[in-house]
Formats: C-alpha cells, structure tokens, sequence
C-alpha cells in the first residue's frame, strides 16, 4: 500500500470533489493518512481540485499548538494548503468531548465557507465506527436504564456521510478501513504521526471502549460490531423511507407553524413507519434537537385511535379531532426577544437571515420574538376543514419582528399586519428541519426530504458521491 497504489477506498473515487475539498487534519495517524491518500487520489484524477487542510488547535493542552505547527510542516512539504484554526474561550467542565466535537465542525464549516467549499473529508476509520456502536450498545443495556427501543437508530454508528447546518457535507471515507491498516501505509512513507494521550486517557468512554477492544485478539469484536452496524444502517434507511412516504401522502400545513395529519394516519397498516414518522414531525414541530421518547411516542400514537385527545410532547401540542390530527409549537418557553443576527436559528425551527449592506437597520434595531396570541388573532383564517383556534395557536407561536415595541409582521410570511408599517427587505426567515438543521445523516435523507417539502424548507443539498441520486455508498467492513 503506496501513494501509488492506495487501499481499496471505492468511496474515494465515488465523491464529487468539483467544488473542492477541506480534509480535517489534527496530525494523528488516521488524519494524515487520509490527508496523503487524498492528495494523490486529487494529483491523479482532479489536479485541479482545491484541497485545503485545517488542523484544530482546540487549546486544552500545552503541546495542541506545537503539533498544528508540525502538520503545517507536513503540508507545507506536500505542496497542501493549511491552516490552523483554535477554539478559544471558555471551556466546559462537564461534556468536554461533545464540545470539542461541535466547535470543531462549526471551525471547518467556517474554513469552508471562506474558500467557498461545500466539502469536508474526516478521518474516521473502522476502528472508530465500532467503538461507537460499542459505545452506544453499552448505554442500551446498560444497568438501571430503561432501553430506549430506538428501533436500531443509534447501533447504526456513523454515517458515511452527514450534513452539518444544512449546508457542508462532512464525508468519512475511510470507515471500512482498519487503523493498523493505515498506520502501515504512514510507516512504508515514512511519514511520522502524532499519539494524542487523551485519546488514551480512560476518564473518558471512548478510550475505555477502545482499550476494552484491543484487549487480545480484536478481530472478532470488530466483525461483529461492524456487521451490526451495517444491519442497523439498512433498518434505518428502510425505516426511513418507509416514514417519509407517510409524510408525503398524509401530512399537510394548513398555516404557518401547524402540521395536519389525515385521520387515516392513526390507522396506517404500517406502524412502525407511522411512530418513526410521527416521531419525526413533533421534534420537527417543537424545534427539539432529538426525536421523542419511543416509548412515550408509541402510547401516544394508540390514543389515536381511542378518540379526541390534546397532550403535548416534545414541546409540541398534538390536537386530535375528527378533522384530523393536528400539531403546533406551544406557548411554553418560547425565546425571548433577540436582536436580529445573521444566519442565527431561532427556536430550533426558523434560521434567520440578515443581509443590512445599506445599514438602514441601525436607524432602529429590530427584535425577534414570538408573535404573541392578540396579534396571532388577526391573522387567523381557517380554511379546509382547520380550526381557526388552532391556527391562532400556531401563528402565536411564530417568529416575528418587532421594532420599539411594534410588530413589523410574521418573518417569512409576506407583508405586515394591516396598519403596520413594510418588513425590512434585509431580514428573512426560513423554516429549518430540526431534528435534522444541525446534523443530518446520510440515513435520513428520506424523512428529512419530506419534512422539508411539508415545511416549506429548502430541499437537502445533493450528496457529494458521482451517480448517486438516492442513498449512499456503503463503507466496508
């Protein structure tokens, strides 16, 4: 395994690298490997390619800067362009790992957009897909706490490709690749890496679960994990298409903020695409980062069919009437008013925009907040079988502008209120698909594709992967 002969990395030569690529590089084994494996890949087949290499300083410990510095080096030698990016600020004392992990993806989505590119490349190997499934098994039956019958979703590891804030796809080519395997290819090229002690530093889960793996002969614990894996993804894809064909068929938005689900809904022969779906549509109602509760979701779903019901669950009221189904955001903590910011996503349901390259919005600055029920009253007009109550409770829920205690009007909904003055042409709002507007799996396409098109929100951006108009190529074991 050489520059010239690469190992068998089918997903390499499958992305779509035409608007170039940003490869996350913290100098380890796995990164670099990926970093030099890419580069001869772009040399031979794309010379073109915009390749730029970004190293994380994440400033937890004294050496972090010096070894930037030599991946610098390393790129610097390889004719790669690089750049050093910290996090700086405070740290958390509790959920460090989910820290760094976040900010280390809103610093290479922010390298990306600097130079234009909708790519990002890691170096996730399969070693680091079967911990996570380890990981995530671990918690499942783990003493004292209740499994979550999350169907699969979470034994799936790590996706081959995920969306990140709507806009980056973030690929890892190398899951089908074992470490030991690439570590080879860095000493047969003589390239040096660098040992991370956190990352055998046993305080935290991931180190424990990989040294609980490498304990005497692994191979067996790593098939098994990866077999699971693969099992889980399949059930997941299938899972999810199977939910989004109810959303296409049986759900509709009536108004601004309020979801109606047909009555045949309750009844649908198929209910565990009918839960997973309606799972789906009260994280994406409530602007919840994570589905509901499965267990919690299922009880309510057999409601349905017992008659009318009002309950709320993942901050979202679910109406059931004989008109339908309906769901709508409810009026408990909702945010408070906010000053008007750039690219901001507000209530995990609407990401606001702002575009003042005149500066006409600093004559008076303008709030976000909820639209409040008097106001929502106004704008309520029930059509096609809709409660005008529960469009007034939707609405009120709704962001909206206001300016020295006035309401300019709903964001993203047209014109003011009669008697209000015009909405600035500089703010705008669009729906946003929480639980997916952060981080979107590459298993998920299908269900976040449908609860975009119900919602009004842009379609997710196409896969990064060559002939690929549906679904992704799957990493090897």
């Amino acid at each position: 395994m050489t520059l010239d002969t690469e190992p068998d990395l089918s997903d390499f030569s499958q992305i779509d690298f035409s608007n170039g690529a940003v490869a996350a590089v913290s100098g380890g084994s796995d990164s670099t490997a990926l970093l030099l494996l890419l580069k001869a890949h772009l040399d031979r087949n794309a010379p073109a390619t915009k390749l730029l290499a970004v190293t994380i300083d994440h400033q937890l410990r004294p050496q972090a800067a010096a070894e930037a510095q030599a991946v610098a080096r390393l790129c610097a030698a390889r004719g790669i362009a690089h750049r050093i990016l910290a996090w700086s600020g405070h740290k958390p004392s509790t959920g460090l790992p989910a820290a760094a992990r976040e900010a280390r993806y809103r610093l290479l989505a922010e390298a990306a957009d600097a130079e234009d590119i909708g790519l990002i490349l890691t170096g996730h190997t399969a070693d680091d897909q079967a911990e996570t499934v380890l990981m995530r098994q671990a918690r499942d039956d783990g003493p004292g706490e209740e499994r979550s019958r999350e169907e699969g979703r979470g034994l799936a590891g790590m996706a081959p490709a995920t969306l990140y804030d709507w806009r980056h796809w973030i690929v890892r080519p190398l899951l089908g690749i074992r470490r030991e395997a690439l570590r080879e290819f860095l000493r047969r090229e003589q390239v040096a890496w660098i040992e991370d002690p956190t990352n055998a530093d046993t305080a935290f889960e991931r180190p424990r679960v990989r040294a609980a793996l490498v304990e005497g002969d692994d191979a067996p614990r790593m098939a098994e994990a990866m077999a699971l894996a693969r099992k889980a993804a399949a059930e997941r894809e299938q899972l999810g298409h199977r939910a989004a064909m109810l959303i296409r068929s049986l759900a509709s938005r009536p108004a601004a903020g309020l979801v109606r689900l047909d009555r045949d809904f309750a009844t649908a022969a198929d209910s565990r695409a009918a839960i997973y779906a309606l799972r789906i549509l009260l994280a994406a109602t409530g602007g919840t980062a994570f589905l509901p509760d499965q267990a919690r979701s299922e009880a309510l779903f057999g409601r349905f069919r017992t008659g009318p019901l009002c309950a709320t669950l993942s901050r979202t009221v679910i109406d059931a009437r004989r008109t339908g189904i309906f769901l709508h955001r409810e009026l408990r903590d909702l945010p408070p008013a906010v000053a008007v910011s750039g690219n901001a996503l507000w209530d995990g349901r609407r990401r606001i925009t702002l575009d003042d390259s005149s500066g006409a919005l600093l004559i008076a600055p303008l709030l976000v907040a909820p639209l409040r029920p008097a106001l929502a009253a106004k704008r309520a007009i029930a059509g096609h079988g809709t409660p005008a109550s529960l469009v007034r409770a939707a609405l009120a829920a709704e962001p909206a502008l206001w300016r020295d205690g006035e309401c300019l009007g709903l964001l993203g909904e047209g014109p003011g209120l009669p008697g209000e003055g015009p909405m600035p042409a500089a703010v705008a709002a669009y729906p946003a698909v929480a639980p997916f507007a952060r981080f979107l799996p590459s298993f998920d396409l299908a269900p976040a594709d449908a609860v975009a098109a119900l919602l009004g929100a842009a379609p997710v951006p196409a896969v990064p992967f060559g002939g690929h108009s549906a679904g992704l190529p799957r990493a090897k074991a």
